[in-house]
């Protein structure tokens, strides 16, 4: 049977490095994003890998979402899912924030659960700053995170958190922390058909989405400044990490969020 690998977010920074490592590990690797021009060169320069297709879509867009599953379902049988799409503090509001990271993660992951099998394996975008969340989450306001696809979930988040919510990069952090919390529920439904979800939460990388953090959040050199192993990461370093969860080496693992971060986060708890 034919193997299929998603990889979304694919046209750039982490996602495509997520490609460039999946890429020649499936039978044919499908790349989503939303830009076409930047995910159809992703394709050429991955094709001499493998079989690899762009796929333009908004992960938002759940008859988009639907096509994917009916291609993968077309294709052969689902084996990794590098979920990568998503967006930070200063790339839009904080209604588009949760809708982008958490909602449509949530959305994804019921496209794709009817393909999975025994083998199929997944990796969702956390983010260290779900970290920094945690310690401040109250029974309420979690009631709401666990139910990103329920009814007027934006309207509960923002009345059970108040209006600090409305400020990007707090919107960022609890969506991204809803992304773990949702991963390890996941696991839990997708552990009798033998298939397996994870997260992975990176820290300070240098991408361009990064770069573009930085240069708007002055708190970014402070978090670089306490890293112990003092730099930036790699697009390539979170990837490796991402293909080991995916890898059958990791066939244990599930419900997990693995921190890539150099340190930062065991600096600042002690």
């Amino acid at each position: 049977m034919t193997t299929v690998g998603v990889v979304t977010g694919a046209g750039r920074g982490m996602g495509y490095a997520c490609a460039q490592r999946l890429s020649g590990t499936v039978d044919v690797l499908l790349l989503a994003d939303r830009d076409a021009a930047t995910v159809a060169a992703a394709a050429a320069t991955l094709a001499s890998a493998g079989a690899v297709e762009p796929m333009v879509l908004d992960i938002t867009d759940g008859d988009a979402l639907a096509r994917l599953a009916d291609r993968v379902s077309g294709l052969g049988t689902l084996r990794a899912v590098a979920h990568a799409a998503g967006i930070s503090p200063t790339m839009a509001g904080w209604r588009q924030i949760f809708t982008v990271d958490l909602v449509a993660t949530a959305m994804l992951a019921d496209a794709l659960r009817p393909l999975a099998t025994a083998g199929t394996a997944t990796v969702c975008f956390a983010s260290m700053a779900a970290s920094l969340a945690q310690p401040g989450l109250t029974p309420e306001v979690a009631a709401v995170l666990d139910d990103p696809l329920g009814d007027r979930f934006l309207d509960r988040i923002r009345d059970a958190v108040g209006p600090g919510i409305e400020h990007t990069g707090a919107a960022y952090a609890l969506a991204k922390l809803g992304v773990q919390r949702f991963v390890r529920r996941e696991a839990v439904r997708l552990g009798p058909l033998r298939a397996r979800i994870c997260s992975v939460s990176p820290g300070i990388i240098d991408t361009p989405q990064g770069r573009q953090e930085a240069e708007n959040n002055p708190r970014m050199a402070q978090f670089v400044q306490q890293t112990p192993l003092g730099r930036t990461g790699r697009a390539d370093e979170v990837a490796a990490v991402v293909a080991f969860a995916l890898s059958t080496d990791a066939g244990f693992l599930s419900g997990a969020d693995l921190l890539v971060d150099g340190g930062v986060c065991a600096a600042m708890s002690t």
